[in-house]
């Protein structure tokens, strides 16, 4: 909750692209590049899944160009479709016939009727003239002729429906397959059209059973769907593709298949399936038109291998072996450009109208038919609210290459749901809003993370990149938010460095000898405290001041400023063998650490100012510096640090009262890391412990016996000397009981 909080603008930010995919999904903002997006990714998906393979139980009869030039151009006298119908059933034997013509006006080739008209008029008394039209009216009568060849054969017609003919009708229209009353009263929402155009009423009265044609265009010119069951003034009527299959199976009722789900109301305006009830009840699932994407099976035409195309002129030369076609589901149409039945589909732009017919039926077949459900709305929303969320509310914390994978992943993820749902279950579910979402609050999420953030960042890392380590500087550019020049009272641990005897080789030393001396001191001494996680307060000519504890907060940073204190006379040590060598003068550093409370901040003037530490607590840090010669070490460090530094071994060296301050402090150096080197001194300190003892009890004579032991144990050591230079000193004084042992010291 912390971390969202502290990125909440960034958040905020990732979730702008969720707020307009969900007002797309709920359509109260289309966008209409997504809904183009969702089309191209369904072709996409569409051509890489398809079968590729011959369906040889469908076959197409194609009134193509070679038959146009060797029958005639059309519409063909339909004596010459009987012909061919008598063919396909007699010679070809085959099991059902479909046409995707229409045979809206009579068939007066013949010149039947200009003959009955000669018989009335001009020829009516022309002896034998009525009586030989009459022999010859059977043979001249292609629609009968056409009539009879449908009789009694399973054969579908077909005709279409339309809007935009002001509601004329031509043609008898077949039997609807289902009325308003079976609907229940609920608004289904079918293709519905105003006018149509059918079969003339002997040909339809031949072949009751007829289908419409009409597909569905989208707004982008393809077509990808046709309407299963159609509407005309409140009665519903089948396509094609349905009716010849309808037939195939032996004409079950149809009925809506309504959705199951209890929690839907009356008024839902959704219809789940089709049904075709017969002894077993076969459900088609059908999208929000009552319509049915059309399961294509390939490329289209003649050469495109998903169904055998035959051209209508060899089957009326009788060309086909006998019974090649037996038990074949034929449908006769044309692929033949003049006769316009080409449509663009996601296959193909001169896709065969015929074959969308052919595909509908081979799916049906199959049992393999795809659909846009109702709930695509409810997916769509779930998808966007879940994705959103999960990348809104993770992208923040990210790095930009996790940020990238977890994107990756989601759409990953997305895609393979999505194709999942296609292939299993033939769900066409949206995918575009949520990979478009997705990308882009990625996008936004790095630009963000990039301009504002990263800018904040750098800011931070130019303000305190010349006084942090660059470790500190990289745990700080994670949450720039925390960190500020802003002063505040901190506990912290603060430590001055001075360089021994700094004076005396400025004197004998040239100006740049002095510069590269001191540069390589301090870049040793800058090393160790960086190193250690300290913060570079200033360089003050030969002195050095640092503090550990801010700008990121460190719990140890008295045990590291003592390490980094104990590491700094270990280098200078090291520098100062190197000088030996070379016949360089040594030097010595004196260095004061202090713990307590400090104001931290960016200090200074309208002109300059720079990230310090203030305070009593580093004024006595300064003073413990400059004690460090007093008593020969090199190291002086305050009670407050040594209890917060327990892993040291320890040598008290005094109380102290300096200058300024009236509580008397107590001081120590630190003999080493660990427990080894309190055992190796165990003895000597507590030695010095009972000698210290003494002194502050004012007992000399005992301290004088302790102090003489110490120098036998180490003779080099001044802090023995020291003492003992005190204590002769002491005895020509009076017994003091209101001493408290400790030292005054007046100077800085």
């Amino acid at each position: 909750m912390n971390a969202l909080l502290k990125h909440w603008p960034r958040v905020v930010v990732t979730l702008i692209p969720l707020v307009f995919a969900l007002l797309h999904a709920g359509s109260l903002m289309r966008i209409d590049v997504l809904q183009r997006l969702d089309e191209i990714i369904y072709d996409a998906r569409l051509r890489a899944t398809m079968p590729k393979t011959l369906d040889d139980r469908i076959v197409i009869v194609d009134i193509d160009e070679r038959s146009l030039a060797e029958v005639g151009r059309w519409p063909w006298g339909r004596n010459k479709l009987a012909d061919l119908l008598n063919q396909l059933f007699g010679q070809q034997k085959i099991a059902l016939a479909g046409f995707d013509v229409v045979f809206a006006e009579a068939d007066e080739s013949s010149g039947l009727k200009r003959l009955r008209q000669l018989a009335q008029n001009e020829l009516h008394d022309q002896p034998g003239f009525a009586e030989r039209l009459a022999q010859l009216q059977t043979t001249l009568d292609y629609d009968a002729a056409f009539a009879k060849a449908l009789e009694g054969r399973p054969v579908v017609l077909g005709y279409y429906l339309t809007s935009d003919r002001d509601g004329r009708s031509s043609g008898v229209l077949p039997a609807p397959v289902m009325h308003r009353d079976a609907l229940q009263g609920r608004p289904i929402p079918f293709t519905s059209w105003t006018g149509y155009g059918s079969n003339i009423e002997s040909i339809a009265k031949a072949a009751p059973v007829a289908g419409f044609f009409n597909s569905i265009t989208e707004s982008d010119g393809v077509v990808r769907a046709i309407p299963l069951v159609g509407e005309y003034q409140d009665q519903y009527y089948e396509s094609l593709s349905l009716a010849m299959f309808r037939m195939l199976v032996g004409q079950p009722q149809v009925l809506p298949g309504f959705p199951k789900e209890k929690f839907l109301t009356p008024n839902y305006k959704g219809l789940e399936s089709i049904l075709l009830k017969a002894e077993k009840t076969l459900a088609i699932p059908v999208d929000d038109r009552v319509s049915a994407l059309v399961p294509f099976r390939g490329k289209g035409g003649v050469h495109g291998g998903s169904f055998q195309y035959i051209s209508a002129s060899d089957v009326l030369a009788q060309r086909l072996p006998a019974g090649s076609l037996k038990n074949k589901i034929v449908l006769i149409g044309t692929t033949a450009p003049g006769l316009l039945d080409l449509r663009v589909t996601p296959v193909g732009e001169t896709y065969p109208g015929v074959e969308t017919h052919a595909n509908v039926i081979s799916g049906l077949l199959d049992g393999k038919m795809y659909v846009k459900p109702d709930y695509a709305v409810g997916y769509e929303v779930l998808m966007l609210l879940l994705v959103g969320l999960v990348l809104a509310l993770a992208l923040p914390m990210l790095s930009a290459m996790r940020a990238l994978f977890l994107s990756a992943a989601v759409v990953a993820g997305l895609v393979a749901l999505n194709f999942w749902m296609y292939l299993g279950y033939g769900l066409v579910l949206p995918l575009a809003s949520a990979l478009v979402m997705a990308l882009t609050a990625f996008a936004l999420n790095m630009s963000y993370g990039y301009f504002v953030e990263s800018r904040s960042k750098r800011e931070l890392a130019n303000l305190f990149g010349t006084y942090v380590p660059p470790e500190l500087v990289d745990e700080m550019v994670k949450d720039p938010a925390s960190y500020s020049m802003k002063a505040s009272n901190k506990e912290l641990t603060v430590m001055f460095c001075d360089m021994r005897g700094f004076t005396k080789l400025s004197e004998t030393m040239g100006p740049t000898q002095l510069q590269e001396l001191l540069n390589s001191v301090f870049s040793r001494l800058t090393d160790e405290i960086r190193a250690n996680r300290g913060t570079i307060d200033k360089y003050m000519g030969d002195c050095v001041m640092a503090f550990w504890g801010a700008p990121v907060d460190t719990p140890d940073h008295a045990a590291l400023a003592v390490k980094t204190a104990l590491e700094m006379s270990h280098s200078i040590a090291q520098l100062n063998q190197e000088h030996r060598a070379k016949g360089l003068p040594e030097i010595g550093v004196g260095i004061g650490l202090n713990t307590g409370t400090m104001c931290v901040g960016d200090m200074g003037s309208s002109v300059r100012q720079s990230y310090t530490v203030i305070g009593d607590a580093v004024n006595l840090g300064s003073r413990l510096e400059g004690l460090s010669k007093a008593y020969g070490v090199d190291l002086v460090v305050s009670e407050s640090t040594r209890q917060q530094a327990p892993g040291f071994a320890w040598q008290e060296l005094d109380k102290v009262r300096v200058k300024g301050k009236d509580q008397a402090v107590a001081i120590f150096y630190p003999l080493g890391d660990g427990s080894a080197s309190e055992a190796a001194q165990s003895e000597e300190l507590k030695m010095w412990n009972s000698a210290l003892k003494a002194y502050r009890a004012q007992n000399w004579d005992a301290c004088d016996v302790h102090l003489l032991n110490l120098q036998r144990m180490n003779a080099k050591k001044y802090l023995y000397q020291l003492y003992a230079q005190r204590v002769s000193s002491m005895r020509a004084l009076p017994f003091d009981p209101g001493w408290d042992g400790a030292t005054n010291f007046e100077t800085k």
